[in-house]
């Protein structure tokens, strides 16, 4: 067993960072994960692993500071909220279009504007169609647990590498804030320059004599060329969804109705189920641990077996624009959530589907 911390969400993101063998953090404080950079400055891992930590001039400044690590081969992340993923939406379509990999976390706020520090899932449609200009998809990872944001930082950059992609953290200030027993990874080294080469080598601009110059860029005049490197990223994008959807299925066994939630949300509806089962509604729940990819296939399936579906959110209904597109008419689906910051509450959620759903 690796060794257990009481630890706040956001803390454990800069601890996972520095054991996974990160080469590099750039950021800036936004309420509420300003504790990511405010932790990796304190544990000073500059002295311990070489690790970079840096706080830009701006959340613009950090996402560029990723593509010029990430073209060099290097494990480089950044982490913001909302507003602040606004402002490196172009970053990360170049950085989608370069095909650099790199890690970056979404502590979501509520919006539209500068709106509240407190929590919201209104980032979905941001995070999972493309922020930015362009055809291109993040890899995104959505945690409902302090161990899953552990977790998830050393599996975002695997997948990140895997794919030669952007892949994101999409948690929220509820996650971000709370503290939970964590267990924690053993250090794994950063990359040597050799290992660098050996992983990276045939992309990355690492230096290499005798070898033609790499040079990462999204930019390609010829129409017909960018067409053809479009055709290859929806490829990719395609290849993620055969190989790379997670999800948790609770009590979905005889469920006749099914609650589709993500992070925060999800653990609310635990209680919900719980709740609406004491009264006689057998209720299940899938959890989405990978909004992209979504498990659009399983939620299918499941559409035959059920008598309908309810998506809960911390939105005003993002998600559940997924979960229609994958039961296709089969069954009912509806939604249900809270938004501006307000967290929902398990009754309401028990109420709503009896509402919208069962009837009654």
């Amino acid at each position: 067993m690796g060794e257990l911390r009481l630890m706040k969400g956001n803390e454990v993101i800069a601890e996972a960072a520095i054991r996974c063998g990160c080469d590099g953090y750039f950021g800036y404080p936004i309420t509420p994960q300003s504790e990511v950079m405010e932790t990796l400055m304190i544990r000073r891992p500059w002295d311990e692993t070489g690790m970079v930590v840096l706080q830009a001039e701006s959340e613009v400044a950090s996402i560029n500071m990723l593509y010029g690590g990430a073209s060099t081969g290097k494990k480089v992340m950044t982490s913001s909220s909302s507003p602040g993923i606004s402002l490196m939406a172009e970053g990360l379509s170049y950085l989608a279009g370069a095909e650099l990999p790199c890690l970056v976390v979404n502590v979501q706020r509520a919006g539209p504007g500068l709106g509240t520090i407190q929590p919201s899932q209104a980032d979905y449609f941001q995070a999972v169609k493309g922020c930015g200009h362009g055809d291109y998809k993040l890899i995104v990872l959505a945690p409902a647990s302090v161990q899953e944001m552990n977790d998830f930082v050393d599996l975002g950059f695997e997948l990140a590498f895997k794919y030669k992609n952007p892949a994101m953290i999409l948690t929220d200030g509820v996650i971000g804030q709370m503290m939970e027993k964590v267990e924690l990874a053993d250090f794994k080294p950063r990359w040597t320059k050799e290992e660098i080469q050996a992983n990276c080598g045939d992309w990355a601009c690492t230096g290499k004599k005798d070898r033609k110059r790499h040079v990462s860029t999204s930019l390609e005049l010829d129409s017909e060329l960018m067409e053809q490197n479009n055709l290859r990223f929806q490829a990719k994008y395609k290849e993620i969804e055969e190989n790379e959807v997670r999800y948790e299925m609770i009590d979905c066994e005889d469920a006749d109705y099914i609650i589709v939630a993500f992070g925060s949300a999800a653990r609310i509806c635990q209680k919900s189920m719980q709740i609406a089962r004491e009264q006689g509604i057998k209720v299940g729940m899938l959890r989405p641990i990978t909004l992209f990819p979504f498990p659009t296939k399983t939620i299918e399936e499941l559409a035959g077996k059920v008598k309908g579906f309810i998506s809960v959110e911390m939105s005003a209904g993002q998600m559940v624009e997924d979960v229609k597109l994958a039961v296709n008419g089969k069954v009912p689906v509806e939604y249900f959530g809270r938004y501006g910051g307000v967290v929902p509450t398990p009754g309401e959620i028990v109420d709503a589907m009896k509402q919208k759903l069962i009837g009654g």
